[in-house]
């Protein structure tokens, strides 16, 4: 088959092998392989709390267990409402390892969320953590959820990290369940909710044997897919999935060793931080450093304390770093792999990362991946010996790529840009019970593979390297001419006064939509003309006029979704709602230069009609 697809990039591979050998069952499985080789070496660290593979695989069959006890069956789906706590991580092994399907929710989803994806996956059990009862409360009569297993983020933190966390957070811990809510299901509501202790008790009476006959084309966990607006879709991954995405990392990063220590900060309920952080990881032999919350602020101490060799972030946490000044007189020695997915990596700061990396004695730099939850997350990374200015890299083994005119199949020419779709044994199952979005996805072209349309822009060198240009929805096309806003903020982003910024479209009367600019200064300066008028200068002298910003906005942030990226979607809302004379909260504005904000009836009309 790989004969006949184009892949320029291999000869950038090294020592890389262009095919791998996937085994034919579980995730669970792929993880009692590594502790058979590894028994000794530490699979997580919670606060200090640090279990071996040995450990692990009894605390995942203790697990197992207690789904069996509460009667889960092959292809139940189990939805786990969890942050990276070892509870979280477990249960989603126990549940592959029963032949169970994990649906993973965020836990600070609000109440209707948390209904849809119960109701999307139709789970019959549910594990939360704690300060999601309320919410779980308010909603559970309306699904077919027959028991709540409750955890609290301290069940597994050492007694005197348990102790301080308690006092600090008696109101989370002891939120209750109102049984009257429950009336309406079919289950004893005395027997409804159970604690984790609880739980893991029922299992110890679960004698028969549990029989692991996963596949890897058993669909093993659904992920949810959709940005900061609209309804989430879920992603149907199977085992073959995470699995070729745990070895395609392994051997494309090219720089992972047992006993590495990675620290997961990306959240399990993420394809980055399920697949890459935890998988992955548990597939090499490594320790994952579990973070159920992160703090952008005092993460010099987390460093400081645990010395990851690999961090695994979204651009804006590298931001963030070199902020922090805390650590102008750390040495980071012991950081030798350092990966940014997740959003699109600017050239400037990369080029400011790697050397702020090289001030405090890292021997590596920033690389940058790219992925999507339908294909299990990265996909394409830069390879570790190569560097293209602005590329997010060259596809994994067994992963093809090629650049189509967008909603066709018809593959255009090196150096042309247009929409990436992919094909290999990473692409998902499918939208679960969405045939429709499914079979807009997942296309079968002429050459007889099934292709995922990412809705991406892209080009392809002919060397193979792969360059990212934006989202098609976030594509602006002003009067005629198509605009890429991450090129606008590329330049944006050089300008030494500024921080970070976000492009978007905004309507026109005659242009029909305009790029419009939203800026946030560096060391909180204040914005002044002095200041504009030299970005302006900037844009002017490296974009075409069609691609200069029509308005600019200084802000002291940008609002961010729950993983860290620039929620756009919440500027695009923002800017709709102000043009049509509706109340917003808009992130602190500071100074707003406005050319023109005439708008013609006939396009309020329509904005009123979209509204």
């Amino acid at each position: 088959m790989s004969k006949s697809i184009k892949a320029p990039w291999r000869k950038y591979y090294d020592n890389e092998k262009s095919h791998l050998e996937y085994p034919n069952f579980s995730a669970y499985k792929l993880v009692e392989y590594t502790a058979s080789k590894h028994l000794n070496n530490y699979s997580y660290n919670y606060y200090g709390n640090k279990k071996t593979y040995h450990e692990f695989l009894k605390q995942i069959d203790e697990v197992a267990r207690s789904l069996k006890a509460i009667g889960v069956r092959h292809k139940d789906v189990v939805s786990i409402c969890m942050p990276n706590t070892p509870e979280g991580i477990i249960s989603f092994y126990a549940c592959n390892k029963i032949g169970a399907i994990a649906s993973m929710i965020h836990p600070l989803s609000a109440e209707n969320e948390i209904k849809h994806y119960l109701n999307i996956s139709r789970s019959e059990w549910l594990i939360a953590i704690d300060f999601t009862a309320s919410k779980i409360d308010t909603i559970i009569h309306e699904t077919k959820v027959k028991k709540v297993v409750t955890v609290s983020v301290s069940e597994s933190m050492p007694p005197l990290v348990k102790s301080l966390y308690t006092a600090s957070n008696v109101p989370k811990s002891i939120i209750s369940f109102n049984p009257i809510s429950y009336l309406h299901n079919d289950n004893s509501t005395s027997n409804f909710k159970i604690s984790w202790k609880d739980f893991l008790r029922l299992g110890k009476d679960y004698t028969k044997e549990i029989y692991d006959d996963f596949k890897g084309k058993d669909v093993a966990a659904i992920l949810y897919s959709g940005g900061t607006t609209g309804t989430p879709k879920g992603v149907e991954l199977t085992n073959l999935n995470l699995n070729a995405s745990a070895l395609q990392n392994f051997e494309h990063v090219a720089c992972l060793h047992d006993k590495d220590k990675v620290l997961a900060i990306m959240p399990i309920f993420h394809g980055f931080g399920l697949s890459v952080c935890i998988h992955c990881v548990q597939y090499f032999g490594g320790t994952s450093i579990l973070l159920p919350q992160f703090n952008a602020k005092t993460f010099d101490k987390i460093l400081k304390k645990y010395e990851p060799n690999v961090i695994v972030g979204v651009p804006t946490l590298f931001e963030a770093m070199t902020q922090n000044k805390n650590f102008n007189h750390m040495k980071l020695d012991y950081l030798t792999c350092v990966i940014s997915g997740g959003d699109s990596l600017s050239i400037e700061l990369k080029k400011k990362f790697d050397a702020w990396l090289s001030k405090h004695h890292s021997p590596t730099t920033i690389r940058e991946g790219y992925g999507l939850t339908e294909c299990c997350a990265a996909s394409c990374f830069t390879p570790l010996n190569y560097y293209r200015e602005g590329s997010i890299g060259i596809p994994y083994p067994d992963m093809y790529y090629k650049i189509v005119e967008d909603g066709t199949e018809k593959e255009v020419p090196y150096g042309t840009p247009g929409e990436i779709v992919i094909h290999g044994p990473t692409v998902m199952n499918g939208y679960i019970r969405n045939r429709k979005e499914t079979h807009q996805t997942l296309r079968k072209h002429r050459d007889g593979r099934i292709w995922l349309h990412t809705g991406d822009q892209g080009v392809m060198d002919e060397d193979g390297f792969v360059y990212f240009k934006g989202r098609l929805k976030r594509m602006i096309i002003t009067s005629g001419y198509c605009v890429y806003p991450n090129n606008i903020e590329n330049v944006i982003d050089s300008h030494p006064d500024v921080r970070m910024s976000c492009v978007i479209g905004i309507p026109h009367p005659y242009k029909v939509t305009v790029p419009k600019a939203f800026i946030v200064l560096r060391d909180h300066k204040e914005p002044n003309e002095e200041i504009l008028n030299s970005i302006k200068e900037l844009v002017e002298k490296n974009l075409a006029r069609f691609s200069w910003p029509y308005e600019y906005e200084f802000r002291y942030d940008l609002p961010k979704t729950r993983v860290g990226k620039i929620a756009y979607n919440v500027l695009i809302h923002e800017e709709k709602m102000k043009r049509n004379n509706k109340s917003f909260e808009p992130s602190e504005v500071l100074l707003e230069q406005v050319e023109d904000e005439s708008t013609s009836d006939e396009l309020l009309d329509k904005m009123k009609k979209d509204k």
